[in-house]
């Protein structure tokens, strides 16, 4: 009796996330493909899995013409998203030079995400899949420590997001690597290795090539797991956090002139950790500023610690205790 040939471990890994993300959807899907190992494998699983699932497929190129021959990587990509089955296209965009403090990455990453947005709208796509993986998770969390990040970014990337009515699907956030590796090996898939991957100016390289080989040499294995399963903590945390804002801000916050006012009473009633991010919420929802954490300490002191101090400026706005009111207004 003749055996159909097993499936590849980690081919069979890569389609299991991604049939349960198609399992959610109704509406035809984008994957966003660079031609690299992780959206590879991604695209081959999307390719096996939608047609059983009934949804519509395609898959998307960005080129942001960063490199020298972006255009032909690109092409080759398309080309092979169309030999799995895929119809594929090829989208160019301008990068801008990053802003004073930024950096190239963050804004390749910005530009391709408007991109695939873009197209999605004007594709009628339910929802655009993205091909980050565990250790992305991981490596995004161990820079927001670095950094000393809250816990909202230190959630770093959701399975699922909306944006502009787009949802954004993150399948393989379970999924290592080196499995995406071995199911382009096993598929015979040719992957692009981007130059960027190894360029060490970028701290995510460095990341990935110094700091997480020596935290899973000294602390053992399952470093990256556990990065991973700490954002998943804290992105609930921050979620309920999210919730409990929005269910008490409507009641303790009024307009004021050229501003906005919190009552007093009500956020000094609150726990340190809710009156912090209420103080934030309202600044980054009327005046489009993140606070840092010493500028929050600064304006929560108004309220728990005022003994007469003047307006706080900040970026853009300004806070100042009036009566029994925190106000804070355009600067």
């Amino acid at each position: 009796m003749d055996r159909r040939p097993s499936l590849d471990p980690a081919v069979a890994e890569i389609r299991r996330a991604v049939r349960g993300a198609l399992a959610e959807v109704s509406g035809p899907v984008l994957v966003g493909l660079s031609g690299g190992a992780d959206s590879l494998a991604l695209a081959s699983a999307v390719a096996f899995e939608a047609p059983k699932a009934g949804v519509e497929a395609h898959a998307v190129v960005i080129d942001h013409g960063l490199q020298e021959g972006s255009d032909t990587v690109a092409r080759r990509a398309a080309e092979r998203a169309g030999a799995m089955g895929l119809r594929a296209r090829v989208v160019r965009i301008e990068v801008p030079p990053p802003a004073e403090g930024g950096g190239p990455e963050a804004v390749a990453r910005d530009g391709r995400r408007a991109a695939l947005i873009a197209d999605a709208k004007a594709t009628g796509a339910e929802a655009i899949l993205l091909a980050h993986t565990l250790d992305d998770q991981a490596e995004t969390v161990l820079i927001g420590l670095a950094r000393g990040s809250g816990a909202a970014s230190l959630g770093a990337m959701s399975p699922e997001r909306v944006e502009e009515g787009i949802r954004i699907l993150r399948p393989l956030l379970g999924a290592r690597r080196a499995t995406t590796r071995a199911a382009c090996r096993a598929e015979g898939l040719p992957v692009w290795e981007d130059p960027h991957n190894l360029d060490r100016r970028f701290l995510r390289v460095r990341v990935r090539q110094d700091v997480m080989p020596v935290l899973e040499a000294e602390l053992g294995p399952g470093v990256a797991e556990a990065l991973a399963r700490t954002s998943d903590q804290l992105r609930e945390d921050a979620e309920a956090f999210a919730d409990m804002i929005d269910e008490t801000i409507e009641d303790i916050v009024e307009h004021a002139e050229a501003g906005i006012a919190v009552s007093v009473a009500a956020l000094a009633a609150n726990p340190p950790a809710l009156r912090h991010r209420i103080i934030r919420h309202v600044v980054a929802s009327e005046f489009g500023v993140s606070l840092t954490r010493a500028q929050t300490l600064e304006v929560a002191r108004l309220v728990t610690d005022w003994r007469g101090q003047g307006p706080i400026d900040l970026p853009g706005c300004r806070a100042q205790r009036a009566g029994t009111r925190l106000v804070i207004s355009a600067a």
